[in-house]
């Protein structure tokens, strides 16, 4: 697992990079758009680069073949580029070059997000590939832990560093990633990949290669269009309670905004904490199993902050239900892998960002509708019936397609 430890750092250059962006870029806008309706349109626009084109990217890598390997291409070109335009974006001279930054930035993370996922399972073998997401989760939560906590005091010192040192550790952590890991080497499925591409012996040499292409649609079948169905209800929920929950809070518990942001940390917390033992648990007892565990628990724990009535049972609650979500996210992505072959990796990883982020776009403002047309106590009501859908299309799946019986 050592290997997965190194890539581990892409994700914290990605998880530090994305928090930042989120926690400061927003100041920057409000300089010049009072609309924060508009503002929160404009920090959506990563969400509308991942349903549009890394689904493509995770595809395109899956057929590209170079001396460097299928993904590591992707992250040489856009891990440079992401931290130059990262380190750009405070010094905008208006909102016509901070949005040109912030658009760039975007273009360039989602280059490499996709082959940077992929890189997990390519190098690691599927029994154990729950374990290493846990690892790779836990590593970007560290990110962003460390991202709010030390960005914070670098932007009263200065509004540009916190985006300067995103930049530098993501040049750091690329140097390391490209110096330790060698898909050739490294991939523990290349003479399938080799053969299965083209029907090519497993010794063909690589630069003879010509991949075929591989159909989005062809991948959807039965259980991958339940499972990503259920993907894209259990993010509803969850990006729904992300996003409003401070509203939530302050409107209808009546907290401060600081004691409703710090409770929000208690789930943040639990899923870090239990990244690594949903990981173990996912390839002990199987990857499903722990997934419908994980929207169970979800489910109750939304429908019972419903009824919570001091702020000590609100944050215990919140803390149980990171440990759910741990349960169900840590255990997805790699779900999504083993209910399809190892040469549709890439492309599978597409489809898995593809659905997230229609939840994330589409979630906020249809509960944000709901809220209008009642009041905020119906936030955690339609998270858990959310929830509820997501848990029906899991039993809707054919739990028997995947490439080994463990993946169940």
């Amino acid at each position: 697992m050592k290997k997965v430890w190194l890539l581990g750092f892409g994700f914290f250059s990605i998880s530090i990079t994305w928090s930042l962006y989120n926690a400061f870029v927003p100041f920057f806008l409000e300089k010049y758009v009072s609309s924060v309706a508009l503002i929160s349109f404009m920090m959506t626009i990563d969400n509308y680069f991942a349903l549009f084109l890394q689904p493509w990217i995770g595809n395109r890598s899956d057929r590209t073949f170079s001396r460097y390997g299928r993904r590591m291409p992707y992250l040489l070109i856009g891990m440079p580029l992401a931290a130059v335009l990262t380190m750009l974006i405070p010094y905008h001279s208006g909102l016509f070059t901070l949005l040109l930054f912030m658009m760039l930035m975007n273009l360039a993370m989602s280059l490499y997000r996709s082959p940077t996922v992929a890189l997990m399972p390519d190098i690691t073998p599927e029994p154990q590939r729950t374990k290493a997401n846990g690892l790779v989760n836990f590593m970007g939560g560290v990110g962003s832990i460390l991202a709010f906590g030390a960005g914070s005091m670098l932007y009263d010192a200065n509004p540009a560093l916190p985006f300067l040192v995103a930049g530098l550790i993501t040049l750091l952590c690329l140097l390391i990633v490209a110096r330790f890991i060698q898909e050739d080497r490294d991939g523990v499925n290349m003479d399938t990949v080799r053969s299965g591409l083209q029907g090519q012996p497993r010794n063909a040499v690589v630069p003879q290669l010509k991949p075929a292409r591989i159909s989005l649609l062809k991948q959807l079948d039965r259980t991958t269009s339940w499972l990503l169905a259920a993907i894209f209800f259990w993010f509803v929920a969850y990006q729904g309670v992300e996003t409003l929950f401070t509203l939530y809070g302050k409107h209808h518990l009546g907290l401060s905004e600081k004691a409703a942001s710090f409770s929000l940390t208690f789930f943040s917390l639990a899923f870090v904490a239990f990244a690594i033992p949903s990981g173990w648990l996912g390839g002990r007892f199987g990857k499903k199993k722990m997934i419908i565990t994980g929207v169970i628990g979800l489910t109750a724990v939304f429908a019972l902050v419903g009824f919570a009535d001091n702020l000590l049972m609100l944050r215990g609650l919140l803390l149980t239900g990171g440990i759910f979500w741990a349960c169900i996210n840590i255990n997805s992505y790699p779900y999504v892998v083993a209910t399809g072959t190892e040469e549709s990796i890439g492309t599978r990883t597409g489809m898995y960002y593809l659905v997230s982020s229609l939840a994330a776009i589409s979630s906020p403002p249809l509960l944000g509708l709901l809220i209008d047309l009642t009041d905020y106590s119906v936030l955690f009501y339609a998270a858990a019936g959310s929830m509820a859908i997501a848990l029906l299309c899991l039993f809707m799946m054919d739990g028997q397609r995947t490439i080994t019986s463990r993946a169940c």
